[in-house]
């Protein structure tokens, strides 16, 4: 495991191709200004050793000296040691609703990207809490198991797509039994799932599934995505509308937000039915909702004892530099004979 300790740094290696663009207009000017004074065959009789090939050796060394120093600023550094630490905390589940009517976009940019922000958000403001990513259309597909590492979490959240289960529908009630198999039984941790869909073209007997859930001591809380007046779902190539979605009829397809069964299911469940329309508002919700339980403790492994590893790009930029230093732009024999640069 490591950590970059000051990754704004890293906006300094901008500096690498500039300097290879300078040196780049350098050699041209060098080139039209020299041809102004002599022909090419004097300016060979007059600086016979001159070296191309080291001109650019020279630039290489002082970009790769910069951008080890650039590293060492950014201080990476090495988790040595893996540690048990307990937490206190409550195990959440998101469950995702991946089915190509999330891609309406009667709420911006889409209901997919939607559901993602919030998630995203949702994550950002927990503390030790543990948490598990199911994604589902007519299936139910685990996408990261229980974990601490939010920064996993939030990289698998952005991967989601909707082509990612081949077959369609929303099978909230495949969603909600997966889920079961997430909570550790060893741990009596409270156990929170959220499902994130427009509830639309939902299968199966769903609120048996949420009441058999919640004697399981699970509670589903759900989040709405998407708007009662509905929208299309587009047909996109290369981020280009190029239709949209029909039925057998040739009839545009209006997908809606259906509150109906979203609020049914988390009735049942001893949950609420949260609006995901506004961000924050949800963000809040949830958080104070998190906040509200009791929390149970957990153990959870992680890197310790971090070390840094700055040095080491220091001291190898200090040698690039001090290559450079004894690097003369003759040519040297063993050079000139490879003729790398076809030079007469």
């Amino acid at each position: 495991m490591y950590l970059l300790e000051e990754k704004i740094y890293f906006w300094l290696l901008l500096v690498v191709p500039i300097l290879i663009l300078l040196f780049l207009g350098v050699l041209i000017w060098k080139k039209t200004t020299q041809k102004k004074f002599a022909d090419k065959d004097l300016l060979k009789k007059l600086s016979p050793n001159q070296s191309v090939f080291k001109s650019i050796l020279k630039v290489i060394l002082i970009s790769l000296a910069l951008a080890c120093f650039v590293i060492a600023l950014v201080n990476p550094k090495v988790g040595t040691k893996l540690e048990t630490v307990k937490r206190e905390g409550v195990d959440v589940v998101f469950a995702i609703d991946v089915s190509k009517s999330m891609l309406a976009e009667d709420i911006a940019p889409n209901r997919l990207e939607k559901s993602k922000q919030l998630v995203t958000q949702i994550i950002n403001n927990l503390a030790s809490d543990r948490v598990g990513i199911i994604a589902y259309a007519a299936s139910a597909f685990p996408q990261l198991p229980i974990t601490t590492d939010y920064g996993s979490a939030k990289m698998f959240l952005q991967s989601m797509n909707t082509d990612m289960l081949s077959s369609q529908g929303t099978a909230i009630n495949e969603a909600i039994e997966l889920a079961k198999t997430y909570y550790d039984d060893e741990e009596q941790t409270n156990r929170v799932l959220f499902i994130i869909s427009d509830g639309e073209d939902h299968e199966g007997n769903v609120e048996s599934m949420a009441e058999a859930a919640a004697e399981e001591g699970i509670r589903i809380f759900t989040i709405g995505v998407g708007t009662t007046k509905g929208g299309p779902i587009p047909i996109k190539r290369n981020g280009i509308i190029q239709n949209y979605k029909k039925n057998s009829q040739g009839e545009t397809v209006i997908t809606k937000l259906n509150t109906t069964i979203l609020q049914e299911i988390a009735n049942q469940a001893n949950g609420t039915y949260i609006d995901g329309t506004s961000t924050s508002a949800v963000v809040d919700n949830v958080t104070e909702l998190l906040q509200g339980m009791d929390k149970k403790e957990f153990e959870a492994k992680q890197f310790a004892d971090f070390k840094d590893q700055f040095q080491w790009f220091l001291g190898a930029g200090l040698l690039l530099l001090f290559l450079d230093i004894f690097l003369l732009e003759r040519k040297t024999s063993w050079v000139k004979k490879l003729n790398l640069f076809n030079e007469q």
